[in-house]
């Protein structure tokens, strides 16, 4: 596997960092992964799974969100932008989406997104569906309630109290202050990413994971969980391949029960949607003590031939 990096220019003068794994030089390529990341993370968090991927002949690309890893400064993480900032993430993906498909034409692209990816995946499917041949999510939310509405108002107003850049503990505890309680007693308040406690010790070290959003990205986040929880899923297109996984331990998609009810909701409006379901996983299933060992080394180059008598 080779690695490297770049950056994308938005239009509004955002560099987006692009994070890029590759099969080694010579190897064929048989397809391109684009994946979007979490909420409170960052696109590098995926080598690991690049590593198996780029195994199979898969290149991948995972940018860091506007308002994520080395996209902005840290004094602006979790922040997307002061107006439109879903649509601007959603622009963004559209420029990796083709920058992947240039670097490797004529190739299947497959989108995949984890936890907010997902959210940040479907929203884009609704005008996109066609610019990709299948779709992976991720641990997704499902089909939220009446909380979501309620959501929605309370950041509204927690964006007028403190300002759009604000940091609002009200909504951070609305949004995850329940999500350890069911993995009492707590080692760390992010118990509930991962049964693997070396997964959740990387992530609360990692000072790009873990901050508290602003108001206005969960304005933003919770405008956009609400394009996907109805009838606009219509939008996409019906032949398009979507597999879902999620864990029944994970408190984000209500332990299976929210993402059961969206699949229902997806597949009555003709949606092709597959999906399997981890017994006991947490919410970052590709960081679970259940996921597959890492690939093999190489093997190592053979021996120069002997120089001519």
């Amino acid at each position: 596997m080779q690695s490297s990096t770049t950056t994308i220019s938005a239009p509004d003068g955002v560099h987006v960092h692009l994070h890029v794994w590759e099969p080694d030089p010579g190897a064929a390529v048989r397809g391109v992964v684009v994946i979007a990341h979490g909420l409170a993370e960052h696109g590098a968090r995926y080598a690991r799974v690049a590593e198996a991927l780029t195994t199979h002949g898969l290149a991948v690309f995972a940018p860091d969100h506007r308002g994520h890893g080395r996209t902005s400064p840290e004094a602006e993480h979790g922040f997307f932008a002061e107006d439109h900032g879903w649509q601007r993430v959603l622009d963004d993906l559209t420029r990796v989406v083709e920058h992947a498909k240039r670097a490797h034409p004529g190739v299947p692209c497959v989108l995949m997104g984890h936890s907010m990816g997902t959210t940040v995946s479907l929203s884009w499917l609704l005008g996109h569906s066609k610019d990709v041949d299948a779709v992976v999510l991720s641990a997704p939310t499902g089909k939220v309630g009446p909380l979501l509405h309620i959501g929605k108002v309370v950041a509204r107003i927690e964006a007028l109290r403190i300002g759009k850049r604000g940091r609002s503990k009200l909504l951070n505890n609305m949004a995850f202050g329940a999500y350890n309680k069911a993995f009492r007693p707590n080692r760390t308040e992010f118990d509930w990413l991962s049964k693997d406690p070396d997964e959740v010790d990387k992530y609360v070290a990692d000072p790009w994971c873990g901050f508290i959003p602003s108001a206005q990205l969960w304005v933003d986040l919770l405008g956009a969980q609400s394009s996907i929880q109805g009838h606009e899923l219509a939008q996409i297109r019906r032949d398009l391949p979507i597999y879902i996984i999620a864990g029944t331990r994970d408190p984000v998609g209500g332990g299976g029960s929210q993402v059961k009810a969206w699949i229902d909701l997806a597949r009555g409006l003709g949606l092709s949607v597959e999906h399997r379901f981890w017994n006991e996983g947490r919410h970052e299933l590709l960081n679970e003590v259940e996921r597959p060992p890492p690939p093999p080394p190489p093997p190592p180059p053979p021996p120069p031939p002997p120089p001519p008598p």
